[in-house]
């Protein structure tokens, strides 16, 4: 195929997911959904799963061997933006208001299904789903249990905003808390990635050390220089979209050269990223999400390439119950359980629990690092794939549900907080939900 040929497939691939995503999106924003389930949804019907079913292999047809690779660097692209928005968007600081629920909801939902996943990895032989190249080792386990503990903290805070509640306390203490748990989730997946095929012949105790020698950079010398040249009056580089995009490249680089997932370089970019204030600067993560958020329909068409929902078999829908189950109700029972011990009351605590049971892209994204790491093979991919895509469509009717059973007349909301005034009035992410009237 010559060149011209190949840009034509390649563009009109674009044209197509970009179309089928923004459609299905707006299906979803409609019913109360966050677009992202819309979009996670156009590219599991562009795959095997239902296209490539259909007479003829529309899927090969349309999506070219020589085409994809193109289509998954334009994807890979995305994601690097889209997680150098994760990391700046995690606000630490708001914990102060709310220490003891915080801690308490941070801790609690992220190692008890933490601790079921990995039980549940421990368990998995028999199942007879599995093929990876690790998937008896130490990248295994850890794998699995990040994979049924991530929470989604861009969709989660979307939600927050559209729902209301941004501002009051299960605003501040569910962003707050999931900002810590995504944190630790990184930080465990970069542990189950290190060791792996992907990460070369370079022994685990250097790669180790690289890693934590980039990270000590990072916090250590980037961050001080980016925070004196950005925020001392009449900077010259007012515009810092363009330093983020040259951040976050630089950060993913570093950690692709040292054998581990751009991402993760993108999300420590992302974190050290100077804030005005302690607070993220609105302007530059909405800038971050539009431009991140333009191609990810991409990533979600790549994903649904890779899955065959047709495959799964017996065995793999026994599996997916399994761990719809232990996941929904780790992160569920695990985020009110700790919620009433922090304090909160029935409703809040409620809500909470529905709010960090949100997976969303950022599972899908830690799902594809761990299938090209050899860690999962497809059908097992397939199976955590759809988990997210169930947990994060159920979050909506689920507050809608508490919503209805403890009336707002009853528990009046808490007054905004100054860190949230005006963020009603931010522009709509790509993550965002509409409320069901």
């Amino acid at each position: 195929m010559n060149t011209d040929a190949l840009t034509a497939d390649v563009l009109g691939d674009i044209a197509l997911v970009l179309g089928t995503s923004s459609l299905l999106g707006a299906l979803a924003r409609r019913i109360g959904q966050p677009t992202v389930v819309g979009q996670i949804t156009a590219g599991v019907i562009l795959g095997p799963s239902v296209l490539g079913r259909l007479p003829g292999n529309l899927t090969e047809r349309l999506f070219s061997h020589a085409a994809v690779p193109f289509i998954s660097l334009i994807a890979q692209i995305a994601v690097v933006i889209f997680m150098f928005g994760v990391g700046y968007e995690i606000d630490l600081r708001s914990v102060r208001r709310h220490r003891r629920p915080v801690t308490f909801i941070a801790v609690g939902a992220i190692a008890v299904p933490l601790a079921i996943g990995t039980t549940i990895a421990l368990t998995m032989d028999g199942l007879g789903t599995l093929h990876g190249a690790h998937t008896e080792g130490r990248s295994f386990v850890l794998f699995f249990g990040v994979a049924t503990s991530i929470t989604a903290l861009p969709v989660l805070a979307s939600i927050v905003r559209e729902r209301g509640i941004a501002g009051t306390t299960v605003g501040d203490i569910a962003t707050s808390a999931a900002g810590f748990m995504d944190v630790v989730a990184w930080l465990v997946l970069a542990a189950a990635v290190v060791g792996t095929d992907v990460a070369g012949d370079r022994p685990l105790p250097e790669t180790i050390l690289l890693l934590a020698g980039f990270v000590a950079a990072a916090v250590a010398v980037v961050r001080p220089l980016l925070n004196w040249t950005l925020l001392r009056p009449g900077s010259v580089l007012s515009d810092k979209a363009p330093v983020a995009l040259v951040l976050a490249a630089a950060g993913a680089w570093a950690t692709a050269s040292l054998g581990l997932h751009p991402i993760f370089g993108a999300f420590v970019a992302g974190m050290v990223m100077p804030k005005p204030k302690g607070a993220p600067d609105k302007g530059l993560l909405r800038a971050m999400e539009q431009t991140g958020g333009l191609l990810l329909p991409l990533f979600f068409v790549v994903t649904g390439l890779t899955m065959n929902i047709g495959d799964l078999g017996g065995a793999g829908l026994a599996l997916l119950g399994v761990v719809l189950v232990c996941g929904i109700g780790g992160k569920v029972g695990a985020g009110y359980a700790m919620a009433r011990l922090g304090g909160l009351d029935t409703r809040q605590s409620a809500m909470i629990g529905a709010l960090v049971n949100t997976r969303g892209l950022t599972e899908l994204i830690a799902l594809n690092v761990g299938l090209n790491a050899g860690i999962i093979d497809t059908r097992l991919f397939t199976v955590l794939v759809l988990m997210a895509l169930i947990t994060t469509f159920m979050t909506a009717p689920l507050i809608t549900v508490i919503e209805r059973r403890y009336p707002a007349a009853a528990h009046p909301a808490d007054p905004p907080t100054a860190s949230s005034a005006g963020s009603g009035s931010a522009s709509e992410s790509p993550y965002s939900t509409v409320r069901p009237r």
